[in-house]
């Protein structure tokens, strides 16, 4: 069985056509080769059969006792020739409804007038790591391998501390919320939505304060930071047609008081959708047959307010609402409105749940998530909490929340005593995971508020959503590194849903992976300690560093590489495979060019598969 993820990135631009006289200065200058072998077929199958042989013939050569590629540009082109063999067949086209060989033919032939040039350069830079070419334009590396001792030891250590020093290059164009000059000019907005709102300091530090105060409007927003138009005309959209919106006052502060974002880009992105955001979410309202369950929790909930996808962990929800609203949030269609009056779940729903979890002893962790259980009155969390640790055969609880970044004052000295009554080492365990995206969220306040769980000797873990806010070279570094300076655990980075109405948000699975190995990497291995992972729906997490559980079987004529990701269960029980859209590289790289980013800098993202 296949599931298929329908929902696919935005049409083509007529300006990211590529004219059919202009391919060939592109593709077929590149590697004439292959022009040959397409245009010499009279038709598909004997065009696929043609590129079958030529990459046979290439993979033999890279195979043979005289090869002279570098060994790590042959591996590369090995790769290569894979990846191209899996978009010639037929089973992979017809998995994923769509065929590069019919493009190539098309194309070749003349018999369509254009191509989008996310296909041309995606297939361009494939077929070229075909050849056993230079592609990868390496380092050259000082060879202390053939140096006596100490000698090579030394010539080592230098080449490192220039590796070392370009990291810190790079993090030190992304500036965290615990620099001089980012607190003091947060200060000063603190001063003035204080003075806007009539409070002082101590209703600033009082949580309850907070969200009495989470700011629901345009107008109220724009007396205190600058909005664009864009921006105003999608918070007042979401305010007229009940699409849930919220600020914190908190959270409001860490924005720069003007709209340029330069620095504040994550955090207004976090929290203001795009217009486009707004639109499908409305689109899909009056659409009977859409549904904004991406993850298909439905279908993965034995009863309510559970969700099981895994042996020994569940989830569950009592809480349906947040301090705020992310925007790319995979439960957007549950949440009601920020502090929603009905978001704690009924008693006897909740009592169902339990009874499920006293019922289920293979589950030994519960994940507590909703919404943000950690907006509770302490009353009820601590009975909560109490109730499912009481549970025998329950050894774990997480709770997922994200107020040590949007609210820390809420981690209170109430809220402390709750969590820690169900934290007894080795008996039972508590952990709190959390949600930074940027190190801009990285405060003197998020610091403070991590060191007193961490004071209980409480766990506190990250899971990092990698979107276009935090995947520039070395920006999820730098926020690895500083969460790790205030005692958070880098756990998971996700790579951005799916969802059609998140399409500004999302990266290509190519970037994650790159992240991963040419930036994370050179990070000790404490500070690296997340795991790239792709959340297939129904099915749950699919690790992305290994090949072996996934493939790239296709590239649709739009660019968008399509993957086939195996479940979790593989090797174990029969499940499933999902299929992906992914967004085009050439689409992502020309919207970091559109944010002043070098593509240079980029240029090896197309080999990573």
């Amino acid at each position: 069985m296949i599931m298929r993820n329908k929902k696919t990135p935005a049409k083509a631009s007529e300006e990211a056509a590529i004219k059919m006289k202009d391919v060939g200065s592109i593709l077929w200058a590149s590697d004439p080769q292959l022009h040959d072998a397409l245009i010499s077929a009279a038709d598909v199958q004997a065009a696929r059969s043609a590129l079958l042989d030529l990459l046979a013939e290439r993979e033999s050569s890279l195979h043979s006792k005289d090869c002279t590629v570098h060994a790590l540009e042959r591996s590369n082109s090995l790769h290569c020739v894979r990846v191209m063999r899996n978009f010639l067949s037929p089973r992979n086209e017809r998995v994923s409804a769509t065929s590069v060989i019919q493009v190539l033919f098309d194309v070749s032939h003349g018999y369509c007038a254009e191509v989008h040039q996310a296909f041309v350069y995606d297939i361009l830079h494939i077929m070229k790591g075909t050849t056993g070419e230079p592609v990868l334009e390496l380092q050259e590396a000082p060879d202390f391998a053939s140096l006596d001792g100490r000698e090579g030891g030394r010539l080592r250590s230098d080449y490192l501390d220039g590796m070392a020093g370009a990291v810190e290059e790079w993090t030190a164009r992304y500036p965290d919320g615990l620099e001089p000059s980012v607190v003091q000019r947060r200060k000063e907005n603190r001063q003035r939505i204080l003075d806007y709102l009539g409070a002082d300091l101590n209703d600033w530090n009082d949580h309850v304060w907070q969200m009495r105060n989470v700011i629901l409007t345009a107008d109220v927003i724009g007396d205190l930071v600058e909005l664009t138009d864009e921006e105003r005309e999608a918070i007042t959209l979401c305010a007229s047609h009940r699409v849930p919106f919220g600020i914190t006052p908190y959270y409001l502060s860490l924005m720069d008081r003007e709209p340029s974002r330069r620095w504040d880009h994550a955090v207004r992105a976090q929290v203001i959708p795009p217009l486009s955001y707004v639109r499908a979410v409305l689109r899909s309202r009056s659409d009977p047959s859409a549904s904004l369950d991406f993850m298909m929790e439905g279908q993965t909930s034995p009863v309510e307010l559970v969700t099981r996808r895994y042996p020994m962990i569940a989830i569950f929800k009592p809480y349906n609402t947040c301090a705020q609203i992310c925007v790319y949030c995979q439960r957007n269609w549950e949440v009601e409105g920020v502090l929603s009056e009905d978001a704690m779940a009924p008693a006897e729903k909740i009592d169902a749940a339990i009874r499920w979890f006293e019922g289920h002893p293979a589950v030994t962790e519960v994940l507590i998530t909703g919404g943000d259980p950690a907006m509770l009155p302490n009353t009820q969390l601590r009975s909560l909490l109490a109730r499912l640790a009481g549970v025998p055969h329950i050894k774990r609880l997480r709770l997922g929340t994200r107020v040590p970044v949007v609210l820390p004052m809420r981690i209170e000295a109430g809220f402390l005593d709750s969590i820690s009554e169900v934290h007894d080492p080795p008996v039972k365990e508590f952990a709190l995971v959390t949600h930074f995206e940027h190190p801009y969220e990285i405060t003197p306040e998020a610091a403070a508020a991590v060191r007193s769980l961490r004071s209980l000797g409480i766990s506190v873990y990250n899971q990092q959503v990698f979107t276009m806010e935090n995947c520039r070279r070395f920006e999820t570094v730098t926020l690895r590194s500083g969460l790790k300076g205030i005692g958070v655990d880098p756990y998971y980075t996700f790579n951005a849903k799916g969802k059609e109405e998140t399409a500004e948000y999302r990266v290509p699975i190519a970037r994650l992976l790159q992240e991963r190995k040419e930036e994370a990497r050179l990070l000790p291995g404490l500070s690296r300690t997340d795991e790239p992972v792709f959340n297939i729906p129904a099915l749950g997490k699919n690790h992305l560093r290994a090949w072996q559980h996934h493939d790239l079987i296709s590239i649709t004529p739009r660019g968008e590489r399509v993957y086939e990701f195996h479940p979790w269960e593989k090797n174990i029980a029969v499940a499933p495979t999902y299929v992906h859209r992914d967004v085009p590289i050439a689409d992502f790289l020309a919207a970091l060019a559109d944010r002043g980013e070098d593509l240079e800098q980029y240029r090896s993202i197309w080999y990573y598969f």
